[in-house]
């Protein structure tokens, strides 16, 4: 099996119990988890033999965020120790009208100071096939922008194929201006080959935004030539792209959401079935489920662009059933599902 690697931040995610506000809160739930890991987790779940790099504290907490990862099969041997402090975040979960809540308390964390130098990336990479980054990495400091750009040059240079999720946050890239911003994310772009992303991102880290479409053209036919019209806009600016791909939540309500996706390869665009999601357990690290079971399937055959599209949607409709960051789903789980099997049968 082809083997993967990925970069990013690790947290310690504290949640009141159910659906109890901060204000109400006199516990959390811990659970530990941040966008790089938790692909990571889902393609050991998979099998699929992965890496995942970081910087954490060398203290019992960040050791703590260490076994989690470890005990889910992932790869630990490339994490370094360093720094004062794992990040934080605290997660108010939604219900019916109202949204879920995140406060990050990620200041001054080991990851966020992490500099080019500390990761011996050509020992990293040996191996390897796959490389997977998001914008979430280069938003907590630029620092951490610059080691994930080392990261990049070095896996495109070595061949190997890179894949980013923008994940753009609003509540993050506090240290610098749009323009920064834009260039920072410009130039790490322009080493990936498949991505993960919205007209939204876009905007936010291009300035690109969707071209005239005819006011005839409407739904869900408008949202697609507004897709199409921002992908070929990145296919001109970034060569390298091979794949972009987009989810789509349409959410009635906190706990009910449909999920699908769309995938354009340059020449056509591919369509997943639509999943109605009730009762939500969980939907953070939805996005993450989905990129991890893409790369499960293109791994394979880069060219199965349908098979991992509908893979990968139906694994991240399984992991809002699933509490905490991670996708813990087996892939007869997704498979049954992908075959119409959605009664939540006990299995005996």
């Amino acid at each position: 099996m082809k083997k993967v690697v990925t970069f990013g931040e690790i947290m310690l995610r504290l949640t009141p119990p159910g659906y109890l506000r901060f204000s109400q809160a006199n516990s959390f739930d811990i659970e530990y988890g941040g966008g790089e890991s938790n692909v990571a987790v889902s393609l050991a779940n998979f099998g699929v033999p992965v890496d995942f790099v970081t910087r954490i504290p060398d203290n019992d907490i960040g050791k703590c965020a260490l076994m989690e990862v470890r005990k889910r099969g992932v790869g630990t041997d490339k994490i370094i120790f360093g720094g004062d402090r794992l990040g934080i975040y605290f997660l108010e979960t939604g219900a019916v009208s109202r949204g879920s809540k995140i406060v990050y308390d990620r200041e001054n964390s080991s990851m966020s100071k992490i500099t080019p130098g500390m990761i011996n990336w050509d020992a990293v990479f040996e191996g390897v096939e796959w490389f997977h980054w998001s914008g979430i990495t280069p938003a907590i400091s630029k620092s951490a922008a610059d080691a994930c750009l080392e990261a990049v040059k070095i896996a495109s240079s070595k061949g190997i194929t890179i894949s980013t999720d923008f994940n753009y946050r609003a509540k993050l890239w506090k240290y610098c201006d749009n323009k920064s911003r834009q260039d920072i994310m410009t130039e790490l772009t322009s080493y990936s080959n498949v991505i993960l992303g919205s007209e939204y991102d876009a905007n936010m880290f291009f300035n690109i935004t969707p071209e005239s479409i005819s006011a005839e053209i409407k739904g869900e036919e408008r949202e697609k030539a507004s897709f199409l019209s921002v992908c070929n806009q990145m296919k001109q600016k970034f060569p390298r792209i091979e794949k972009i791909i987009k989810t789509f939540r349409n959410s009635i309500s906190a706990s009910h959401n449909n999920w699908s996706a769309i995938l354009y390869d340059g020449e056509k665009l591919y369509e997943s079935p639509e999943y109605e999601i009730t009762d939500i357990v969980d939907r953070v690290g939805g996005g993450d489920s989905f990129m991890g079971a893409l790369i499960y399937v293109l791994l394979k055959d880069k060219n199965k662009n349908q098979e991992a599209l509908n893979f990968a949607i139906a694994a991240s409709c399984l992991k809002h059933t699933i509490k905490g960051d991670v996708n813990l789903v087996t892939i007869e789980e997704v498979e049954n599902l992908m075959q119409g099997d959605s009664s939540g049968r006990v299995a005996r």
